[in-house]
């Protein structure tokens, strides 16, 4: 299972938000690029970097912080928020990411998402995000009435590959992940799904690990590692 460290970029800062409230923020690093260049020194392969303004205005607004730690660390940048048009997919493509997160567009504008899938083959991650297992939709703001399984099965029929997951209740609280939600989500679907959420312990790695769907194949961290709950180091040996 792989490691995702998080870089969760807002007015030009890493931070964490705790369940997606935009007023419950803690910030860990002035400049991001620190924080990259920290996992990248620990030996992680890939990075989750969210531009959480971005996810907010509905386009990409850190574009510049993206491109940096794209030219600063030597593996993929996995980039999400605010990403519901082909220019700006493009435009975080061409600032270096390797793949591109798109949520609310998934839901509201399945011609754009087709496109994109054609466009962009095997570059595309479909963010689906629940509050109280619903989909949540424009950075967490809005919830729809629509389950999250439901939505990952269709979106399957519809041609993707891979999702990312996260129940919000949990994500950015320490509280363990949401594993009945993940289970249901990944039963839901053959595709690849990486999961976000509440990882707090090398416990809740551990049974990721272990009980999690053979398709589950990555998970991401951010506020356990900022606060040095546990090191990379364990963290992957633990995921291993």
């Amino acid at each position: 299972m792989i490691l995702y460290p998080a870089i969760d970029v807002r007015d030009g800062h890493a931070v964490r938000l705790v369940e997606g409230d935009y007023d419950r923020e803690t910030v860990y690093d002035a400049d991001p690029l620190d924080a990259a260049l920290r996992f990248a020194e620990a030996g992680v392969r890939v990075l989750h970097v969210v531009d959480l303004d971005g996810a907010k205005a509905g386009k990409p607004v850190n574009l510049d912080q993206v491109r940096r730690i794209a030219d600063a660390v030597p593996f993929p940048l996995q980039v999400g928020g605010g990403l519901r048009d082909a220019d700006s997919v493009a435009k975080v493509l061409r600032a270096g990411a390797e793949h591109v997160v798109i949520g609310t567009a998934a839901m509201r504008d399945p011609e754009f998402l087709d496109a994109m899938l054609v466009a962009h083959a095997g570059r595309i991650v479909v963010s689906v995000d629940a509050r109280e297992g619903k989909v949540s939709l424009a950075g967490w703001t809005e919830t729809s009435d629509i389950d999250a399984a439901d939505a990952v099965a269709d979106l399957t029929a519809r041609g993707v590959e891979r999702f990312l997951f996260t129940p919000i209740e949990v994500d950015g609280t320490l509280a363990g992940p949401g594993f009945e939600q993940l289970a249901a989500v990944a039963a839901a679907t053959p595709a690849a799904v990486i999961y976000s959420g509440g990882v707090g312990t090398l416990a809740d790695l551990e049974r990721l690990r272990e009980e999690a769907a053979p398709n589950v194949e990555g998970v991401i961290v951010g506020r356990a590692l900022y606060e040095r709950r546990f090191t990379v180091d364990e963290a992957l040996a633990a995921l291993a």
